[in-house]
């Protein structure tokens, strides 16, 4: 840590932002903790039991494996780590099984994997020009970002109370962008693939990616008014990063391929018939579009419109994760999501290609992709703001514009995250809160994606 520090800066401040969230890792081990905690238990009993053949067909718990196969790998690793605390733990059969030595396990594993992220961190802080910054520590930009990101209240919420791992799969998306600041691009593709054979939520930046590295590092030069030099296309460049994804795709789905179970495994990760909305909490334009298919819907049971017998009795605001028929509007599809979503990415697609802007652009065009997902996709997350909040970090400190927008970002993107931090019956009494805060912060998260897209042509 101290050796960190010292290369982020003056000092070792650093090493103290980092030895202090932790700290605070480790007091909230005895907090709350969601069904995801059983989630993960699970799969590392399938992973640790159980024959490769048999991981994405197992269904002893209604949480079945659902991620892809990197992170069963790595639920495999940890399990071997896992059975010398409570090898009870790694029992199929033992649903909702918990003791204090599972629960020391798991939270352990969550708080020593961040160390990818501290180191991702670390990285990213040599990507920020700090020439503009003050004499104080507390106005240095690399003294900021590592606080905003180590600090993350987001991640602190929905990794040491709710439980997941984004931290670890963070520290891989925000590496992988390092490596991009630092010319690094095969490496930096090599991450990214990795990442989404880690967890395929990362699918909503993709495009970023693809479009940065086929214009800035496939086309090795520009004309003098930016557009692409077409003869400066490189074939050598290309076929490096395609073996480079080949090969992670071929180590990640391969050993399914030759038991012939692809197909089992993507149903298992793209389960469409889980519903337009996870439960009620994501604040996205699907809110917005249940809360007035709701208002009318009442209204025209006030007016003698509708007949109440039609109107279906499960509710987008019941908090169950389960597909729903809008009784006004349209009922929304897969493939209507999907349409919305490439329409809100284009403008920022179309921009990083005619106008590049280096890796600054580049993040840009991620960071309105992650939100563009966010705001359109089918069975978005409530975590997903995640994707747009901390890459958004590192433009904020640079200059105010994007700093005044990561302030209404990050305000409405972790106020949404609040419910997570409630029991199941407190939901169950709060729905209505939650219904009102999911469209009023669908509004405020929409306003930093505007405010994002007006400041595409000077970006950079």
């Amino acid at each position: 840590m101290a050796v960190l520090g010292g290369a982020a800066g003056s000092g070792h401040w650093f090493s103290a932002l980092a030895l202090g969230v932790t700290l605070l890792k480790c007091l909230l081990i005895p907090t709350y903790h969601s069904t995801d905690f059983e989630v993960h238990r699970n799969w590392l009993a399938i992973t640790y039991s159980l024959p490769v053949s048999q991981w994405y067909y197992e269904a002893t718990s209604e949480w079945t494996l659902d991620y892809p196969p990197f992170f069963a790998w790595f639920e495999y690793v940890l399990s071997h780590v896992a059975k010398y605390f409570d090898e009870e733990m790694l029992n199929v059969k033992n649903l909702n099984y918990s003791s204090p030595m599972t629960l020391l396990f798991q939270r352990f594993s969550v708080i020593f994997t961040d160390a990818l992220f501290v180191y991702a961190v670390h990285e990213c802080c040599k990507c920020i020009d700090g020439k503009k910054a003050g004499k104080e520590l507390t106005e240095k930009p690399k003294f900021i970002l590592s606080v905003i990101l180590l600090w993350n209240f987001g991640l602190l919420i929905v990794d040491h109370i709710h439980f997941q791992y984004n931290g670890f799969l963070f520290g891989l998306m925000l590496l992988s962008i390092a490596r991009l600041f630092q010319k690094r691009h095969v490496e930096g593709a090599f991450l990214f693939a990795a990442l989404l054979h880690f967890k395929h939520i990362y699918l909503y930046v993709a495009p970023a990616y693809g479009i940065y590295l086929l214009r800035s590092y496939c086309f090795t030069a520009s004309k003098p008014d930016g557009s692409v030099r077409w003869n400066s296309f490189s074939f050598v460049r290309v076929l490096s990063l395609g073996l480079t994804v080949l090969l992670v795709s071929a180590l990640s789905l391969g050993p399914f391929l030759a038991l012939n179970q692809l197909p089992q495994v993507f149903s298992r990760l793209f389960p469409f018939k889980r519903g337009l909305c996870h439960a009620y909490w994501a604040p996205n334009f699907w809110a917005l579009y249940n809360a007035l298919d709701k208002l009318l819907s009442v209204i025209g049971l006030q007016l003698k419109i509708l007949d109440p017998n039609n109107i279906p009795k499960a509710s987008m605001t019941s908090g169950l994760v389960q597909q729903f028929q809008h009784t006004v509007l349209p009922s929304v599809t897969p493939l209507a999501t999907l349409i919305c979503t490439l329409i809100a990415i284009l403008p920022s697609v179309f921009c990083l290609w005619f106008k590049p802007q280096g890796p600054r652009g580049f993040l840009r065009c991620l960071i309105l992709c992650a939100l563009s997902s966010f705001m359109f996709g089918w069975h978005v997350h409530e975590k997903a703001i995640l994707l747009a909040v901390l890459p958004m970090s590192l433009l904020s400190v640079e200059k105010a514009g994007d700093a005044s927008i990561f302030l209404i970002l990050t305000t409405t993107g972790h106020y949404s995250l609040f419910p997570l931090l409630f029991t199941a019956p407190e939901k169950k009494n709060l729905f209505l809160i939650g219904w009102k805060l999911s469209t009023s912060l669908a509004w405020g998260l929409w306003k930093s994606a505007v405010n994002l897209y007006s400041l595409l042509p000077p970006g950079g």
